[in-house]
């Protein structure tokens, strides 16, 4: 596992972003990412999510420094809290099985999790009299709502010691909608936590004022575009966690089929995003050095002023970090909540991250317009000739 450096990393950037990316159960891969981050002395100033990364945003914006990381663990403890059939993928914990035995715990974890529900998250609105003619969910997350308010210090988090953005849509116009402690006012509540992740037809919509909200990763499961189109006039070093996977192999069977489907349809395109956002800087970048030579006539007229609105000549870093699927993983990895596979994500996070703050140059600022913003993608087979895209 990678080590945590010696020494507090400095950089040459005036804010620190972390985006968070949905997926349910793999989200401790991120609270692993924010471990690493806190042991090399990074600290986010803007934390924004998706989902399950809401969650794990709102945990981390709504606490002191010194408490974040223990609400972390305190909330994946309670969420994979052994019972019934994951008690045995508990008593394993920390010894090695095989690819196929591995598989078949996790199968143990996700159906328990689809039948019974999960601590102080979700149960199921199944009873003896069977499913309700009535219900527009399979679960009910009412039990979210008190897990919240025990991780996570509201009022904390409206001071805006860190700014807060999670995204969600509008049920009735379909609208992607984002709740920001630099915009939103009164202020963040539970339920906009709630509504990011409330995904149908496992979870129902959350009302907010009046309107009901869907996940946000139901239109776009990464918060960056949200970000960057609101991170202008700040040089911005931004680590970006992806729990899906864009790229990957042909499927072999039909469990490969769902695994990839599921990593398409939610990586929400992030590559794509940055190559628009990298194109789009470089145009900004541009705009401003052409502005600086024109002449006072040609600044005074309204199209110049509408185009040095528009201009951007900050910089802009992204270190991409993305979960890889173990190969004993299925389908069902994003609901099995067995606390042998939160630890497994956890770990994995945790050394990603490590791996990729080994690299000093994502830490330093680009030498030219050109490379004004920036993509890092670091794995573990290239960790010595890293992506840089």
């Amino acid at each position: 596992m990678s080590k945590p450096p010696s020494k507090p990393i400095t950089h040459a950037f005036e804010s620190v972003a972390l985006l968070l990316q949905g997926g349910g159960a793999l989200g401790a891969y991120q609270a692993g990412v924010y471990e690493a981050l806190l042991e090399a002395g990074i600290e986010p100033d803007w934390v924004a999510g998706i989902s399950i990364g809401a969650i794990n945003a709102a945990i981390i914006a709504g606490n002191p420094r010194e408490a974040r990381l223990a609400k972390l663990r305190g909330f994946w403890e309670q969420i994979t809290t052994p019972t019934l059939g994951r008690m045995f993928g508990y008593l394993l914990n920390g010894r090695e099985v095989d690819d196929v035995s591995h598989g078949m715990l996790n199968r143990f974890g996700a159906f328990e999790a689809m039948v019974a529900g999960v601590p102080g998250f979700f149960k199921p609105r199944l009873s003896v009299l069977g499913f309700p003619t009535d219900a527009i969910s399979f679960y009910d997350t009412a039990p979210l709502r008190a897990t919240l308010e025990e991780y996570i210090d509201f009022d904390f988090l409206n001071a805006r010691h860190m700014r807060f953005s999670v995204g969600a849509v509008d049920v009735r116009s379909g609208n992607f909608t984002y709740f920001d402690t630099d915009s939103y006012q009164p202020r963040i509540r539970p339920e906009h936590v709630m509504a990011s992740g409330a995904l149908p037809p496992g979870f129902p919509p959350v009302e907010i004022d009046g309107e009901c909200y869907w996940d946000g990763g139901l239109v776009s499961n990464t918060p960056l575009q949200w970000v960057f189109d609101n991170a202008t006039c700040r040089d911005t070093l931004a680590f970006q966690v992806d729990l899906w996977s864009a790229r990957g192999e042909v499927p072999k069977d039909m469990n490969g089929v769902a695994v990839r489907q599921k990593e398409i349809q939610y990586s929400s395109r992030t590559r794509a995003i940055t190559d628009q956002l990298q194109r789009l800087q470089q145009v900004r970048s541009a705009i401003a050095t052409l502005l600086k030579d024109a002449p006072e006539s040609v600044l005074a007229r309204e199209e110049a002023k509408l185009l040095a609105e528009f201009a951007d000549p900050k910089d802009y870093n992204v270190v991409h970090l993305i979960y890889r699927t173990a190969p004993y993983e299925l389908n069902s990895k994003d609901y099995n909540f067995s606390r042998r596979s939160m630890l497994e994500h956890w770990r994995a996070g945790r050394a990603d991250a490590h791996r990729a703050l080994r690299h000093p140059e994502i830490f330093k600022r680009p030498k030219t317009p050109e490379e004004s913003f920036r993509t890092f993608d670091f794995k573990a087979s290239d960790d010595d000739h890293p992506s840089k895209e």
